[in-house]
């Protein structure tokens, strides 16, 4: 399928590895250029060398450190990005992290991470990016959040409590913006391969194999019985962002193997 993404300029925040350097990845192979951001500089250039790499075309991918917490540097970043870039028509907020814990061992300092590295991640870089998007012929902000906004679960509670926050949010933005012609949706994720799962696995079972302990979690809860890859989320981003979902606006789709007990 021909998505018409060449040409068109991206950001992907937390696009140093895990969903990020997927999402990174599949835009520069649709024909994007793409600007990816991370706290951690030494892993940014290990991940930009490799996607450099795997576009031998010269594809433009820019990488910059950015803490998306610190609003100054969103600010920084997004204007670097996009005069390096030259322009802006997707945006995808990809920062985040998984926070386990039950409500009794939250402290309100577990609760404040929690909430600005998700939802005021993404309203800080939306906020940023939209004088750039205004300018675009098609603008896009693709939030990925989670199915836990939707299917809580106790022992993720912050997760599951702010990623409803960030579902909100991406529908009252969709219904602000549309009129603009700026489509806003969100893109669900329940259990997927990332580094963050794999820290989740060293600290709960680390004499358990990863493919038993994933195994395990999956056929409890993931009617199709396995974790996804980030490649299989990579590829409705790539989708939302294209001409074919031109009429796609407000949308909370799950990528989650069927995950989640609700209509």
């Amino acid at each position: 399928m021909e998505l018409g993404l060449t040409g068109r300029r991206a950001i992907v925040t937390g696009g140093s590895k895990g969903l990020g350097k997927a999402i990174a990845a599949e835009l520069l192979a649709e024909g994007a250029a793409v600007a990816i951001c991370s706290r951690h500089a030494d892993e940014l250039e290990e991940t930009a060398a490799g996607l450099r790499a795997g576009t031998p075309d010269g594809r433009q991918l820019v990488a910059l450190p950015c803490d998306v917490t610190e609003p100054a540097q969103v600010s920084d970043f997004t204007e670097t990005a996009t005069r390096e870039l030259g322009g802006l028509d997707i945006l995808v907020n990809n920062a985040g992290g998984a926070r386990p814990g039950r409500f009794a061992t939250l402290t309100d300092a577990d609760w404040h991470d929690d909430i600005e590295v998700k939802l005021l991640s993404q309203i800080r870089c939306t906020r940023a990016a939209l004088p750039h998007l205004r300018a675009s012929a098609a603008p896009r902000v693709i939030n990925i959040n989670a199915l836990y906004a939707r299917y809580p679960d106790p022992a993720f509670l912050a997760s599951s409590v702010n990623r409803a926050s960030c579902l909100s949010l991406s529908k009252a933005l969709s219904i602000e913006l549309g009129g603009e012609g700026i489509l806003v949706n969100s893109v669900n994720i329940g259990f997927v391969e990332t580094p963050q799962w794999r820290n989740i696995h060293r600290k709960r079972a680390p004499g358990t194999p990863a493919s038993e302990f994933f195994g395990q979690l999956a056929q409890a809860e993931v009617p199709l019985g396995r974790f996804g890859q980030p490649e299989e989320v990579a590829g409705l981003v790539a989708f939302l962002a294209s001409d074919r979902a031109s009429y796609i606006a407000g949308a909370s789709i799950d990528v989650g193997g069927g995950m989640g007990k609700y209509l």
